[in-house]
C-alpha cells in the first residue's frame, strides 16, 4: 500500500486547520447598558388621545458609538409601545403615561429587540418626567384652578351689583350676592373638568437609556449608501389619533 495518498490526504488535512485557525475572528461591537440614545418623537403621544398598546415611532438624531466605530447611525429607527395611561383627575391627580422601547432598526435594515426607558426629555415642556421608572406626569394646574374660580366670581359680582342696583338701587348687596354666586359657579366648573393631560409632542427631543446590552458584529454595520429620509412627514390627522406612518429606509 502506498503512503502517497495519505501523505496528501494529512497535508489536506493540515492546511485546512491552519487556514481556519488563521481566519480572522468577526469584530463584535456592543452599546453597553446604560447607554443613551438621543432620539425624535415621529407620532404624538397623551393620556387624551392614546390608549394602553398604542405603538411609539422614533428616530435617532444623533450617532452612537462603541469601540470607536458608529454603531447606531442618525435616521435608525426606534419602535415602543405606551403601557400605562392614566387620565388626570377631576379634583387631584396628574395624567401620567409610560412608554416602553422595543426594538432598534438599523437604515440597513438590521434589527435588535431590547428594552429601553425615557431617561430625559425636552425642558422647555410643562410635563415631568420620573426618571426612575421612565414615566411622564402632566403638570399640576391649582394656579389654573384658582383663576377660574376668581374670574367667574369676578364676573358674577359685576352682574349682581347691575341687577341689585336696578332692582333695590343698593349695589354693593348685589356685587355680593353676585360674587357668592360666581364663585360658587367657578368651583362647579372646576370639579367638573379635568387637569391638564400628559403629552409628548410629535418632534419632541427624548434620550432613551438602554436596559440591556445591544451587540453586532462587523458584517451587520455595514450600511453601504443607505440612508433612512430626514423629517419625515406624519400627516396631523394620524397624529392626532396616535398613528403613524413611518418611512423606509431609501437609496441616496
Amino acid at each position: 500500500m502506498s503512503i502517497r495518498p495519505l501523505l496528501v490526504s494529512t497535508f489536506v488535512v493540515a492546511g485546512l486547520l491552519s487556514a481556519q485557525e488563521a481566519a480572522p475572528t468577526p469584530a463584535v461591537f456592543t452599546v453597553e447598558t446604560g447607554a443613551k440614545v438621543p432620539l425624535s418623537l415621529i407620532n404624538g403621544v397623551s393620556t387624551k388621545h392614546s390608549a394602553e398598546g398604542d405603538r411609539v415611532y422614533l428616530e435617532t438624531v444623533f450617532p452612537v458609538m462603541a469601540s470607536g466605530r458608529i454603531v447606531i447611525p442618525v435616521g435608525s429607527y426606534v419602535a415602543g409601545t405606551v403601557t400605562q395611561i392614566k387620565k388626570p383627575g377631576r379634583v387631584k391627580g396628574r395624567g401620567e403615561l409610560y412608554v416602553r422601547f422595543d426594538s432598534l432598526t438599523l437604515p440597513n435594515g438590521v434589527t435588535r429587540d431590547f428594552h429601553g426607558r425615557i431617561d430625559a426629555m425636552d425642558g422647555n415642556g410643562p410635563n415631568e418626567l420620573d426618571r426612575a421608572e421612565g414615566k411622564v406626569r402632566s403638570e399640576g394646574n391649582k394656579a389654573g384652578d384658582a383663576r377660574t374660580i376668581g374670574e367667574v366670581a369676578v364676573a358674577g359680582a359685576s352682574i349682581g351689583a347691575i341687577a341689585g342696583g336696578a332692582a333695590t338701587g343698593t349695589y354693593g348687596m348685589g356685587a355680593g350676592i353676585g360674587a357668592a354666586a360666581g364663585a360658587t359657579a367657578g368651583m362647579i366648573g372646576v370639579l367638573s373638568s379635568r387637569g391638564p393631560d400628559a403629552v409628548l409632542a410629535r418632534g419632541s427631543t427624548l434620550e432613551m437609556v438602554l436596559d440591556r446590552p445591544i451587540t453586532f458584529t462587523e458584517n451587520e454595520l455595514n450600511f453601504g449608501n443607505l440612508q433612512a429620509p430626514r423629517n419625515p412627514i406624519v400627516p396631523e390627522a394620524a397624529a392626532d389619533k396616535g398613528h403613524s406612518t413611518v418611512p423606509v429606509p431609501r437609496r441616496k
